[in-house]
């Protein structure tokens, strides 16, 4: 497989994160960007701007839309081209099934060869990583794609707008790495590469979880020195879990480990972050799902992360106090009590 950056580049899923990275990129080559609703996606060619999830970002000359799954496919497809699925976790089985198809029929040389996946978290139900459901999906197919996952701290919005920002590319194939880094790596936006993909899986899934008990802490007033301890300890609990799974200990260190909790936790723009400090002023969790307009992962992720802790018999007290909290069996102070009457143990 050519190293050189892919000439054909598609992101799919035109919410704020796969119209941030699509506005990125197309700042110096060109992108297709899919969405599933034709009326929007013609209200983004026509004001060149998205204005449910960016509104304040004019989409660049480099970058055009469509609705039309087939084309979008067929751009990214070949040897030199480059799949970004940036749909919800949610929405992962069903399109890589809609990949799997689109290849069934094609020579090598018409299929889409290089597939990384943007999301974070589980798959509801089943409560598998991504890299999982891609496996299931592509099993037993003749030549799948290469596969891989892109992730770390980025709020869409900066990364549209042009800011810096560093990401980690996990794929177990080499070359992918190699190929989705050159297509990737450009201005601001810093690359690094890893075949930890369980490890940076896990990482995105688990501070989604910890940026809410960070809200509600910070919510609550109790100040910087526990924001401080929830993040290290919410930490090691994530390197627990990962390391249980099979992640790489070193990987939650990274970007995708503690770049991304802090960024999560703190982050004025971190829809987690939002749930738990309205949490912490008694709003109900329905009321602020709905009012949020945008998808906060930890709200799905702290069940399912709670329940493989459990399985695989690791501590994640953090964890269980904001799953307890969401499932409305803990008021905020009765979570904070519960922590603070913990025995505690070695670092």
């Amino acid at each position: 497989m050519s190293s050189q950056p892919p000439r054909s580049l598609t992101v799919l899923g035109a919410g704020a994160w796969g119209t941030g990275i699509a506005c990125r990129i197309a700042a110096h080559q060109s992108v297709l960007l899919w969405g599933r609703d034709a009326a929007q996606m013609q209200r983004l060619q026509a004001e060149r701007v998205n204005a449910a999830y960016l509104p304040d970002v004019p989409l660049p000359q480099g970058l055009d839309v469509t609705s039309d799954l087939d084309a979008a496919l067929r751009h990214a497809a070949g040897s030199h081209g480059l799949l970004l699925v940036a749909v919800p976790v949610s929405g992962l089985r069903a399109t890589a099934q809609a990949v799997r198809i689109f290849n069934a029929d094609k020579p090598q040389g018409a299929r889409v060869q290089q597939l990384v996946w943007l999301c974070k978290g589980f798959e509801p139900g089943s409560g598998l990583l991504p890299h999982a459901v891609i496996d299931a999906v592509f099993a037993g197919m003749e030549a799948p794609p290469a596969t891989g996952v892109l992730s770390g701290p980025s709020f869409a919005l900066e990364v549209a707008r042009g800011l810096p920002v560093a990401l980690t590319l996990a794929s177990a194939d080499a070359a992918l790495r190699e190929s989705a880094v050159a297509a990737l790596h450009q201005g601001a936006m810093r690359i690094y590469a890893t075949p930890d993909v369980v490890g940076v899986e896990v990482g995105g899934a688990v501070k989604n979880v910890l940026a809410i008990a960070t809200g509600v802490s910070d919510g609550m007033g109790l100040g910087h020195n526990a924001r401080a301890a929830l993040i290290t300890r919410g930490l090691a609990e994530m390197s627990r879990l990962g390391v249980a799974l099979g992640g790489q200990a070193d990987t939650f260190m990274g970007l995708s480990g503690l770049g991304d909790l802090v960024l999560t936790a703190t982050g004025d723009l971190s829809r987690n972050r939002r749930v738990g400090l309205a949490l912490a002023q008694g709003q109900r969790l329905d009321h602020i799902v709905a009012t949020l307009g945008h998808v906060a992962e930890g709200v799905h992720t702290a069940k399912t992360a709670l329940q493989l802790a459990r399985a695989h018999r690791v501590a994640m007290p953090i964890t269980e106090a904001v799953s307890r909290l969401l499932d409305g069996k803990l008021t905020p102070q009765a979570a904070l009590s519960g922590l603070l009457q913990r025995q505690p143990r070695g670092e």
